[in-house]
């Protein structure tokens, strides 16, 4: 094989190589959002529950003890929240994502908070394993 033939080969191999892990990337990253989405913007902790393993399954557990008879319903006074991916750190074991959530409070103003979202393989899905909320 040629030199050229070699080096396009190689050049190919690295473009697929770094395809396959964008696209790792892509669904770790969805399954976030979808955390993130149900988590913060729905304030449903059960649907958050769907998209967790490990530790981010207990403290969402934990999170329900604590707030159990708080009824969030369509009378609950609920935040407007947007949110924006600031950071990400590609690990082909663990892609984390830090997103900026900006929480708008009637009658109460806005605030920003952080949040570092980890993710990892459960079987044959993404889900998220650990997530910290900072400001």
């Amino acid at each position: 094989m040629s030199r050229a033939r070699r080096f396009a080969t190689g050049v190919l191999l690295l473009a697929c190589a770094a395809a396959a892990c964008h696209s790792e990337s892509a669904g770790a990253r969805k399954v976030a959002e979808q955390f993130i989405d149900e988590h913060y913007v729905h304030i449903d902790l059960e649907a958050a529950k769907a998209f967790c393993t490990g530790l981010a399954l207990q403290k969402l557990r934990d999170e329900q003890r604590l707030t159990q008879g708080q009824q969030i319903d369509e009378s609950t006074r609920k935040p407007t929240v947007h949110y924006r991916l600031v950071e990400t750190k590609d690990d082909a074991e663990h892609p984390t994502f830090v997103y900026e959530g900006t929480i708008d409070v009637d009658d109460a103003g806005q605030f920003k908070r952080k949040w570092l979202v980890t993710t990892r393989r459960d079987g044959d899905e993404w889900k998220v394993s650990n997530f910290e909320e900072f400001d």
